[in-house]
């Protein structure tokens, strides 16, 4: 029998399909009458029977029967060839060749775009992604030792492209980010789960991507010397989320952490700002850093470093701060 039990339930649907049936139905004079439906053209039947030697683990004789109907008939009108290019990937998948498998899936999904195999060839290919970021890696010189993520990222992104706001499109969406932050690449896991939000905003993970999405832009924060913006993203999203969200938001307490470690890491990067400017002896932009940073940052540790700098310097005054909030348009 086949090995994949994925692959054993999607054959058994389409032979129940391709197989001819007999129906019994009671009529009305109280008499059983069976009925046949007409049997299989020889097209039909080279489909049936692909499937037959799959579902009972033997995918080789399957891919063969296939390639050489395909050899024959792929020029052809027949309404069959979806069939026989889809059939012969789930063959190929599960003989082991799952990289063979996406090239047919990939001709089902190029060339057969209206055929019913389209978004069965979609679902495949999602299922060898999957086995790809979960470690499976890739042949070559008949040895396992590629890795298959990059291939995986890729066909994660098509399913989205393909089904666009199909449950499936979803599931692929959140897969590809949450791969991205368990790998640490935090600026592309942030961009997926914005993605993820825009596209999926009735989803039922919408708040776990969007804590997510925070997350990621403040750990991409490496402190008061590098690109601040984002502290600033985040700080937006957590405005977001504590209104779309407010009870869950003072339930959990999560957001009031996250914008109080935001507030003290923007301060401390202002403030780095200001003693660079001390150092160069530019004191006006030091004095104009110094006094923003006490006014949006009040409550920080930074803030109470600020008040020592601005009363060294005698630049801590009613008048000053008064000119300064006007001059400060932001």
């Amino acid at each position: 029998m086949t090995k994949n039990p994925l692959i054993l339930i999607v054959l058994t649907l389409l032979t129940t399909q391709a197989l001819a049936q007999t129906e019994t139905q009671l009529t009305d004079d109280g008499t059983w009458q069976t009925t046949t439906t007409a049997p299989l053209n020889p097209d039909a039947q080279i489909m049936a029977d692909a499937q037959k030697y799959i579902a009972q683990g033997n995918p080789g004789k399957a891919v063969s029967k296939l390639s050489n109907w395909l050899e024959k008939n792929k020029r052809s009108r027949s309404n069959h060839i979806a069939q026989a290019y889809y059939l012969r990937g789930l063959a190929h998948l599960e003989n082991d060749r799952e990289y063979k498998a996406l090239f047919d899936f990939e001709l089902v999904i190029r060339d057969f775009s209206d055929s019913e195999y389209y978004a069965k060839a979609v679902q495949r290919e999602y299922d060898i992604a999957k086995l790809y970021l979960a470690g499976l890696k890739r042949r070559f010189l008949g040895v396992r030792f590629e890795s298959g993520r990059p291939i995986a990222e890729e066909l994660l992104i098509r399913t989205q492209e393909r089904l666009p706001g199909s449950q499936i499109a979803e599931t692929a969406a959140l897969d590809l980010a949450n791969h991205y932050y368990n790998q640490r690449q935090l600026k592309l896991a942030a961009e997926m789960y914005e993605i993820f939000r825009i596209n999926h905003p009735d989803s039922r993970n919408i708040r776990y991507a969007m804590l997510r999405e925070i997350e990621c832009n403040i750990a991409r924060f490496k402190g008061p010397r590098y690109d601040g913006s984002g502290l600033l993203d985040a700080k937006l999203l957590i405005e977001q989320y504590t209104r779309k969200y407010p009870g869950e938001s003072i339930r959990s307490g999560i957001t009031q952490g996250l914008d109080a470690w935001i507030d003290e890491s923007a301060a401390q990067q202002a403030l780095d700002t200001a003693k660079w400017y001390l150092k160069t002896n530019d004191l006006p932009s030091a004095k104009f850093i110094l006094a923003r940073l006490l006014r949006r940052h009040p409550a920080t540790i930074a803030a109470d470093q600020a008040i020592d700098l601005m009363l060294k310097h005698d630049w801590l005054s009613f008048q000053n701060d008064s000119q300064q909030t006007s001059n400060d348009s932001e």
